[in-house]
């Protein structure tokens, strides 16, 4: 039996290299030159640099498991991590009550309300209907209308964009994550590392893997499926796993009745324009902070030099600054050089308190990425594909089915092993071995 894996980020990945292991006839196909997705990566300094921030949380089970199969568990770390909160300009930190007592934004009772409510809010969440829950009136109706408006509000538009309806329930998922746990992981090699492991044990067991492929027809025939590559090449194969975002896979299924065999919810997507500054010194020493109302485009910085050491970069500090928009936006669409100009600008002065100074940014890279986030509707659990939709030999693994859980590689390593599973409950040779849970 062959499977073809469209697509080489983690779901990809994951998805190959569990069919592999199992021993499966499986060909990975990426259309750009290098693998990971959104754990892409390039070279500075001589040494190689993710374009996009990751971390590992202590939860991260799936994740966890498949950096132990591929014998990279002594490259794994922890570290504790500490939160700011930027506001007006003005940096406080955000990790203990006392902290939130001195929080200034918000009054003394808005302090300790919020204090109480998110120490309960796990709690306060079970037995509800968090899908069908509106957001902003659950958070409204436990914090008070003024810390909706201070803080919340201006968080959910800086992840989710102009969305008026978010299920609490993402939220209540993304807090079961976190626990508020400020202990995170990274890799001593780096995510590149991870991929390069996962590559290797792709191909060790056989796999084939293609980059600068790009696909663009995916059709099934009576008991089988074709997948057609820009070069004219069609491959010949029992199952398809698309991993790619739902926009691409309309494109692609777009002149076949497959096109009409998977449930499409025609999510939002958010993309996401990230700089990275490389600093000859270090900023404050927050892993993440949140920006609200600084006179800054970006929303969110991450300074990763405080999770990773700055040897891994040369010797340099790294922070990530971002924002999350759409790929059809202006800023999405503004030049590298005009953003990079733009952006440093208002870093320096959002950091003026430190004396940070132009000479001390030593680099300065722009990246961005198109499909990041799905901003989901309510009720989505009852909207979100199916892995499988009727007698389609098309299966599906995309940020768009990770839902209640977050967007992260934990997630969609653990959708590309339900995808696994699936298949190999009754579609895989005799005697093949399967993933288990």
């Amino acid at each position: 039996m062959k499977v073809v894996v469209v697509g080489g980020g983690i779901s990809g990945l994951a998805s190959a290299h569990w069919l592999a292991d199992a021993g499966g006839d499986v060909t990975l196909l990426e259309s750009n030159d290098q693998l990971g997705g959104l754990g892409t990566f390039f070279e500075s300094g001589g040494k190689w640099i993710d374009r996009f921030y990751h971390c590992i949380m202590p939860s991260d089970d799936h994740l966890l498991r498949l950096i132990d199969e591929v014998g990279l568990t002594d490259q794994l770390y922890w570290k504790p991590t500490r939160m700011g909160f930027i506001d007006g300009g003005v940096k406080y930190p955000f990790n203990t009550a006392i902290d939130l007592l001195r929080f200034r934004p918000l009054t003394l009772p808005q302090r300790v309300r919020f204090g109480v409510t998110s120490l309960l809010l796990r709690r306060l969440g079970k037995g509800k209907d968090l899908d069908n829950t509106n957001s902003e009136i659950w958070l409204t109706h436990l914090y008070g209308q003024s810390v909706w408006n201070k803080v919340w509000a201006p968080l959910f538009r800086s992840k989710f964009g102009p969305v008026e309806e978010v299920p609490a329930l993402y939220l209540w998922q993304r807090l079961g994550r976190e626990r508020n746990n400020s202990t995170r992981g990274y890799l001593r090699c780096g995510h590149k590392g991870l991929i390069d492991a996962i590559e290797g044990s792709i191909r060790s067991n056989g796999g084939d893997i293609r980059t600068e492929a790009e696909v663009t027809a995916i059709r099934q025939q009576a008991q089988s499926m074709q997948v057609e590559l820009a070069d004219g090449e069609v491959i010949d194969c029992d199952w398809v796993i698309s991993t790619v975002p739902l926009p691409l896979l309309r494109k692609l299924t777009s002149n076949s009745p497959l096109g009409g065999t998977f449930r499409d919810p025609n999510l939002p997507y958010q993309g996401v324009v990230n700089v990275l500054f490389f600093l000859s010194r270090p900023l404050d020493g927050y892993y993440w902070a949140p920006v609200l109302n600084s006179g800054t485009d970006f929303d969110g910085v991450v300074e990763m030099s405080t999770l990773v050491e700055p040897s891994q970069y040369g010797n340099r500090h790294l922070v990530y600054v971002m924002k999350y928009t759409d790929r059809a936006s202006a800023l999405f669409q503004e030049s590298d050089e005009v953003i990079a100009k733009r952006w440093c600008e208002q870093f320096l002065a959002l950091n003026k308190d430190l004396g940070l100074t132009r000479e001390e940014i030593v680099e300065i890279r722009v990246f961005r990425a198109p499909f990041v986030e799905p901003s989901y509707p309510l009720g989505y659990s009852q909207l979100k594909p199916e892995i499988r939709s009727g007698d389609s030999r098309l299966l599906l693994a995309t940020t768009t089915q990770v839902y209640p859980n977050i967007t992260s590689w934990n997630s969609s390593s653990r959708l590309a092993g339900e995808v696994i599973r699936l298949l190999q409950s009754s579609k895989l040779p005799e005697g093949v071995a399967g993933v288990s849970d």
